[in-house]
């Protein structure tokens, strides 16, 4: 029984480190996505020793890891929504003309701005900073079958 949860618990922390590594060597620097993938490849050796080791039958081994693989990478994933901050973002939309006093209405609380183009085209440019603003504008650009351009708002370096 030891081997199991030994097994059970590091294939668990490999798949935690891994789902973070994924994240980090996207997301992260050079100096932290280099560390967490020495940290994962050098502890998943350790999971290989034991998912070589006898003792457990292998129906046992790939169901713990499976168990282990979808709660770990959930679990990660949602503390990474959970710790995911506010980033401001550009919303380009052109919608017709003709809903153009609709849209400025609907959409009065996140602030923008718009040029008319034409008679059949205007432009909007949404500024969203919270997840929540990015979705009113999304539903608005939805409904009137606008087409839409996101940016991220980054720093420049």
């Amino acid at each position: 029984m030891n081997t199991i949860l030994l097994f059970a618990l590091c294939t668990a922390v490999n798949v935690i480190l891994s789902t973070i590594k994924s994240i980090l060597t996207v997301k992260g620097g050079k100096l932290s996505a280099s560390f967490i993938n020495a940290l994962t490849y050098g502890f998943y050796s350790y999971v290989i020793v034991l998912t070589s080791a006898d003792g457990m039958p292998i129906w046992l081994k790939m169901a713990i890891t499976a168990i282990c693989n979808f709660v770990g990478v959930y679990l990660v994933k949602w503390i990474e929504e959970k710790a995911r901050k506010d980033k401001l973002w550009k919303v380009e939309l052109t919608v017709p003309t003709k809903y153009t006093n609709t849209i400025d209405f609907d959409l009065h609380d996140v602030p923008h701005s718009y040029i008319e183009l034409s008679d059949k085209h205007t432009l909007f440019n949404f500024y969203c900073a919270t997840q929540k603003e990015s979705a009113k504008v999304k539903a608005i650009a939805n409904q009137y079958e606008a087409k839409y351009f996101v940016a991220e708002s980054k720093n420049l370096e």
